[in-house]
């Protein structure tokens, strides 16, 4: 038969418990905070960088992202200031070749005009030889002298239109840019290196010589 428990003996043996309980959580916790005391804490490393880094920041992220686009602009200014220096050059290139071709034309176009008119100035030579030589003895001699030189007459005024015109050599200074000599003759009367006469005559096509004139040039007299 089971002896009965006075409660009055049942209440101290909980308090004994709890009692005991609490002092030994009492001194846990005093161990631990002996321990901690020993324990150094470093706040300024206290997180890493890698630990740092692992924390997304959106700014930076946005940094990264202009930074990719204002290295892209770089690069198109770049090549957009080739392009506009290949653009210039080619550019100047035609126009230079523009300009020579056109000099090279106008240049081709006087030549085969100075040719044309230099083997016609044979013609004209040959009106003038026959005007001096020729001298009509009776009406019909006169008239065909008039008829050819109507046409010597027509033919020079041609040769003026398109800026043919005659060289006035006698009694100018030599120049040899202008005048070819083929005769000396020792004088007092004319200066050293004077145009006595002229044999041909030369002709000009606006600024360059068609044909130089043949003169006879005076010479200072032998003494």
């Amino acid at each position: 038969m089971v002896e009965g428990v006075n409660p009055a003996e049942n209440n101290s043996i909980e308090e004994d418990e709890t009692s005991e309980s609490v002092n030994e959580v009492n001194e846990n916790i005093e161990e631990l905070k002996v321990e901690d005391a020993d324990i150094d804490i470093d706040f300024e490393n206290e997180f890493s960088p890698s630990d740092k880094g692992a924390v997304s920041d959106p700014a930076e992220g946005n940094v990264a992202i202009v930074s990719s686009l204002e290295e892209q602009i770089s690069q198109l200014k770049g090549q957009l200031e080739d392009r506009n220096g290949q653009y210039l050059r080619l550019t100047a290139d035609f126009e230079n070749f523009r300009k020579r071709t056109g000099r090279e034309k106008e240049e081709l176009e006087l030549q085969v005009k100075c040719n044309t008119i230099s083997n016609m100035l044979e013609v004209v030579d040959n009106f003038e030889r026959a005007r001096a030589q020729i001298k009509p003895q009776n009406d019909g001699e006169m008239a065909v002298h008039k008829s050819y030189q109507s046409v010597y007459k027509q033919l020079v005024e041609a040769l003026k239109r398109i800026g043919v015109a005659p060289m006035r050599a006698e009694g100018q200074e030599f120049d040899p840019n202008l005048h070819e000599a083929v005769m000396r003759e020792p004088t007092d009367e004319y200066a050293d290196g004077t145009v006595i006469e002229e044999l041909v005559r030369g002709y000009v096509l606006e600024e360059r010589v068609l044909r130089h004139a043949m003169v006879k040039v005076a010479t200072p007299l032998e003494e």
